[in-house]
Formats: structure tokens, C-alpha cells, sequence
């Protein structure tokens, strides 16, 4: 093989490796992009923090299964908190709606209920959410994760 040619195979070379670095690029940053498509399957949240009542901080925790539907819809089968120590456990298929922009940010309303701001990791595996309001209620200081756990 003369020198040229083995200048052309290692250009030739160079080109596919870059394109095949660009496509890998593509992949990833499309893998980064959110719908409400996105959170799809049941989720196990858990979440601790507290409701301020006239000042003071009362302690808030909460275990729930929430099921995202990939349509901006979701239900809850089972939850259970405990606003101050006392323990209230929800009905089961609560209701809720979320949205989800491109860059993974929205909002959850569940109904009747709690607002969040929610954040979810690239592929959907985990949603952080931070609570935003509570009609009526005292002002909340309340944030968790919930991790997928089927789809």
C-alpha cells in the first residue's frame, strides 16, 4: 500500500469515527429531551420536610405509589403520611395531572391537593419533586424523589 492510500483509509477512518461520535451525541442529548410521554409506569415516592403553621414547623413525611399514565395523567394506588406524627393513609386511585417541557422540568397537581415542581432525570428513572402549595394548608417545606419501579 502506497502512502497515499493509507492517508485516504485513515481519513476514511477519522470520518466514520466522527460520525459515529456525532450520532452517539444526537442519541444523547434526544435521550435528555422530556414530553409527558416520558414518565410512564409506577413510581415509588418518599419525601420529608414540614408544614409551617403560624411559625412553627410541624414535620411532614410521605411514602406513596404513583402511577404516571405518559399522558399528563396519573393515579395514586396507595399513600401514607404523617403530618406531625399523626399517620393518615389515602384512599387508594387518587387522581393527579402533571406536565412535562422539553428540558425535563414541570409541574404535579394531585386532586384534590398538593402542587409540585418536578424534575425528572433523562429516560424518566427518577422524578425529584418539591412541594409548591397546599390549598388551605399551611406553607410546606417538602421535597423527595420518586424512583421507578415498573413500567
Amino acid at each position: 500500500m502506497n502512502m497515499q492510500t493509507k492517508r485516504a483509509m485513515t481519513a476514511a477512518a477519522v470520518a466514520m469515527a466522527l460520525m459515529g461520535s456525532a450520532r452517539a451525541d444526537d442519541a444523547d442529548n434526544h435521550g435528555r429531551e422530556c414530553s409527558d410521554a416520558t414518565l410512564r409506569g409506577l413510581y415509588v415516592f418518599s419525601a420529608t420536610g414540614y408544614n409551617i403553621v403560624a411559625g412553627v414547623a410541624q414535620p411532614k413525611a410521605i411514602t406513596e405509589m404513583i402511577r404516571f399514565n405518559a399522558d399528563g395523567t396519573l393515579t395514586v394506588p396507595a399513600a401514607t403520611v404523617s403530618l406531625n406524627g399523626a399517620i393518615v393513609r389515602s384512599p387508594p386511585n387518587g387522581t393527579g395531572t402533571y406536565t412535562l417541557a422539553e428540558n425535563c422540568t414541570g409541574s404535579l397537581v394531585f386532586t384534590p391537593g398538593p402542587t409540585f415542581d418536578i424534575f425528572v432525570a433523562p429516560g424518566g428513572s427518577v422524578v425529584y419533586m418539591m412541594q409548591t402549595g397546599q390549598p388551605g394548608a399551611a406553607l410546606p417545606v417538602l421535597q423527595g424523589a420518586a424512583e421507578r419501579v415498573s413500567r
